[in-house]
């Protein structure tokens, strides 16, 4: 356990003010015993590896978990992928290709296992939610649950996981998908056209709006835009806006991105800002899909 660590240290935005506590667990059964023994009334956040996520820059209060090492194994089970929550999507993606089984749509979105199991993730039109079978979870007070997909009850980037319940694994069955340097090659021409029209050179969290339309990319050429966050962006003028060091991506209208000196603050407000413009051009509200945790600075 540590004590006042600055969370931007863990996030890929690099902002955010420290937490009360920082839970670094080598395993399940000492993050079993570490909830079980924590009073009931603390608030418990799992940060994951800090991908999709704004803390604020006067920090967490309460407990912050980040789960290790000891979370983050694969393993290939005829058709399906076993995965720990802190498993990355990536090597997820590529373990399973390696087997001939494909999870290919997992290559390209950011963050770990458990992260797109609560947000229901998805890409090129596909979801973990078409793929998924069950999860364990630890509860608040550290028993070990078994959860269905109806237990989670997924939506679009939304998922029914209780607060302060902590994903600790994930099954997934996967379609064959034959050889795999094919899959391979697939992975990699996704990750060429997401070099080539999003900011990952730069401090983002991926995706900063869900798409009105509730759907993913299909990566077809016949993909409609109309509803797509970044379009709405566009044309309320917001592609590259700035305030302070915070900024829309030129290069992806949909991308929030620290360009070195931005606060939390600043962020958040410039998302609350290209909000408001979208609304005042399109009468449509875009949500956040970055999730925005912690206290303002005082």
């Amino acid at each position: 356990m540590a004590a006042s660590r600055p969370l931007s240290e863990l996030t890929w935005l690099r902002v955010g003010g420290p937490a009360d506590r920082l839970l670094l667990p080598a395993s399940e059964a000492e993050l079993a015993a570490e909830l079980a023994a924590m009073d009931p009334t603390d608030a418990v956040f799992v940060l994951g590896v800090g991908s999709n996520v704004i803390v604020r820059d006067g920090g967490i209060r309460g407990t912050v978990i980040r789960l290790g090492r000891g979370f983050n194994s694969i393993e290939i089970k005829g058709d399906l992928v076993v995965a720990g929550a802190a498993a990355l999507d990536a090597h997820v993606a590529r373990k399973a290709a390696a087997a001939g089984l494909d999870l290919t749509f997992l290559r390209t979105i950011p963050g770990a296992i458990g992260g797109a199991v609560r947000m229901n993730a998805g890409c090129y039109g596909s979801y973990v939610a078409d793929h998924f079978v069950s999860a364990r979870a630890l509860t608040r007070q550290g028993d070990s649950v078994t959860l269905s997909a109806s237990d989670l009850n997924f939506r679009y980037r939304h998922s029914d996981l209780p607060d302060g319940w902590v994903l600790t694994e994930a099954t997934f069955r996967a379609p064959e998908g034959g050889d795999p340097d094919v899959l391979e090659r697939k992975m990699a021409n996704q990750i060429a056209k997401r070099d080539a029209t999003q900011p990952t050179k730069d401090r983002s969290a991926g995706s900063t709006f869900r798409n009105p339309s509730g759907a993913s990319s299909t990566g077809r050429a016949d993909d409609v835009h109309d509803l797509k966050a970044w379009k709405l962006i566009e044309d309320a003028d917001m592609k590259g806006a700035i305030l302070g060091g915070a900024q829309m991506s030129t290069k992806h209208a949909n991308f929030l991105i620290n360009t070195g000196t931005a606060t939390a603050a600043h962020l958040e407000a410039l998302g609350e800002l290209v909000r408001k413009r979208v609304f005042d051009s399109s009468g449509i509200t875009l949500d956040w899909e970055i999730m925005r945790v912690g206290e303002p600075e005082q």
